[in-house]
């Protein structure tokens, strides 16, 4: 896709944003030529500054995270975001082209991290992750150990074999009841699971409402599907199948989803059991490339590492489960695990505010106190515009509760 007249606009206005810089990078090794990425530096410099790398791949940092810097700032932090090859501001070569294929893999994004720290005169940094920003962040401790101050592991990945947990996750949740609080749902969605009304692509949509909304949220959408009610549920499903890389300068998955499967696996292969998220990944994903190798081994360098860790895991996450985040707490020594019992996938992104307060004690030195925090941090309150949708949703599901399923019938016939 070449860039338009429109998108040239709107990329010149987010250029020209206060802190906003680029730094020439090669497009990939034995490419011709190079391309500008975009960074963007606000708050008072300092000497490790945070670099915040949003999950994804997809996920564009200059316009996304606007409001996360702004508060950032105000609690005196510096903050250092890239905008990831591929995506947004850093999307297109010179002519205005998309960067080809072979421009995206992900020792290139570590490298482009460093490219950065060089442009800003910065040695060292403390490096926080989310989701698969954690995956860049390790890489990054990987490749350039010496420029990492401290690291947050916030939902992290660990392996090409994290599908293996999220299904373990989902159906342990769904199936097995293996949660007290959802134990009494098992039996309902294995029914409607048997009756064809949820497909195996339905837990990652269960898992998104549980981990937004918790186990009264989900058990409301399950008995109304076991009545007969599914507008919500309908809904809610179109809405998750809308396509990320609609959203310009925002979330454009794209280009960039050829790292998410072919070098980190995010499909996995279907394994023919129940509620299996390999199969809704791929439905999503219809063209998506084959997996063939993983960059980094994870799993051996992390017991390497030599810096003050932070590993953030949310309760209710069922996209990378608290079982990859004890693993990984495990694996880096002196590592130190907060688990927020309330909290679903990304604490950055749902609850800004708790890992503001992590971020915080890491750089005052203060990680070893945060697993006596945790209840404090989880009480903390998820972002405005999550509580918005989440009582709207709640409002909806009780009306839709009080229509008779009859007539539900008759209207969507």
């Amino acid at each position: 896709m070449t860039m338009t007249a429109k998108r040239r606009r709107a990329h010149a206005k987010l250029a020209a944003l206060p802190g906003v810089r680029a730094v020439r990078r090669p497009i990939a090794p034995g490419h011709p030529g190079e391309f500008d990425l975009y960074y963007v530096r606000t708050g008072l410099k300092s000497a490790h500054p945070l670099i915040i790398i949003p999950g994804g791949p997809g996920m564009a940092s200059v316009a996304s995270y606007r409001g996360l810097r702004r508060h950032a700032a105000v609690a005196g932090l510096d903050v250092i975001m890239i905008e990831h090859r591929g995506v947004g501001l850093s999307r297109h070569d010179d002519t205005g082209a998309d960067l080809p294929p072979e421009a995206m893999t992900v020792e290139q994004v570590v490298d482009d991290i460093a490219a950065v720290l060089d442009d800003a005169g910065v040695g060292s940094a403390i490096m926080y992750g989310t989701s698969y920003g954690t995956y860049l962040a390790a890489g990054f401790g990987v490749r350039h150990p010496h420029r990492v101050a401290q690291m947050v592991l916030d939902s992290p990945l660990l392996s090409a074999s994290d599908i293996d947990y999220m299904r373990a996750a989902i159906r342990g949740l769904l199936l097995d009841g293996t949660d007290p609080q959802t134990a009494g749902l098992a039996p309902k969605v294995r029914k409607l699971f048997d009756d064809g009304v949820l497909t195996d692509s339905a837990g990652q949509l269960a898992g998104a409402l549980y981990g937004y909304g918790g186990a009264a949220l989900l058990g409301r959408q399950i008995e109304l599907l076991s009545s007969g009610r599914t507008w919500v549920w309908s809904g809610l499903n179109l809405l998750r199948r809308i396509p990320h890389h609609a959203s310009p300068f925002r979330h454009e998955e794209d280009l960039v989803n050829r790292i998410a499967f072919r070098e980190l696996n995010f499909a996995g292969v279907p394994d023919g059991l129940p509620l299996d998220p390999s199969v809704g990944i791929a439905e999503h994903n219809p063209e998506h490339e084959a997996f063939e190798r993983e960059p980094f081994d994870l799993t051996a360098e992390m017991p390497r590492f030599g810096w003050p860790t932070v590993v953030i895991s949310g309760g209710r996450d069922l996209v990378t489960p608290p079982a990859v985040a004890r693993r990984i707490a495990g694996l880096i020594p002196g590592a130190v695990l907060v688990e927020l019992p309330s909290a679903g996938h990304s604490v950055l992104d749902v609850r800004e505010r708790a890992a503001l307060a992590i971020v915080a004690a890491v750089r005052a030195g203060a990680a070893d106190i945060l697993p006596d925090r945790a209840a404090e941090l989880d009480a903390l309150p998820a972002k405005a515009v999550l509580r918005l949708a989440m009582s709207a949703l709640t409002a909806a599901t009780l009306a839709e509760s009080a229509v008779p399923p009859w007539v539900e019938g008759v209207r969507t016939s």
